[in-house]
């Protein structure tokens, strides 16, 4: 077998990774359980330690404000998702569920406008916006379009359900 000299045409590397310990210049290994860097590896981890937070998930407020008001984008979705679902209890359907539908437009909107919305960035800024403004959107117009009275109609809808029904 050839020496790691022999095949790298006589150039080695220096030191440290001749004793076993294989080093990067300018790397930065994870802590261990000491608090101490560990030695470098290109392998993957075997138990994942942080996780990267999403773009758009930092403070909506500075830091030294109270939770409340660094989480208010959250916060206000929530409150209004919230008064939504009791209004649905109360028998307010139609406003209680397009009061959620609009509570989750807000969440796009803020997505879309705000560089940070907290706790209200679960995904990348472009999935959460489709996400919440799909959600959204499909909640408003089902609540629309619920009977007795629907105040939006929508006739290609209509001819499928009495297709698929009379069939």
């Amino acid at each position: 077998m050839m020496s790691a000299d022999a095949r790298s045409g006589g150039a080695s590397s220096a030191g440290p990774e001749r004793s076993g310990e294989p080093t990067a210049e300018g790397a930065v290994s994870a802590p261990g359980p000491d608090g101490e860097p560990r030695k470098v590896s290109r392998r993957f981890p075997l138990f994942t330690r942080d996780t990267a937070r999403p773009e758009g998930g930092g403070r909506a407020a500075p830091g030294d404000a109270p939770a409340p008001a660094r989480q208010w984008p959250l916060l206000t979705v929530v409150s209004v998702v919230a008064v939504g679902l009791l209004l649905t209890a109360f028998d307010v359907f139609r406003m209680g569920t397009i009061l959620v539908g609009l509570g989750l437009l807000a969440a796009a909107v803020m997505r879309w406008t705000l560089p940070g919305v907290g706790m209200l960035a679960v995904r990348s800024r472009f999935t959460d916006m489709v996400t919440y403004g799909a959600l959204g959107l499909v909640i408003v117009l089902l609540a629309m379009m619920a009977q007795p009275e629907p105040w939006l109609e929508i006739p290609f809808l209509d001819d499928t359900l009495h297709f698929t029904i009379s069939s």
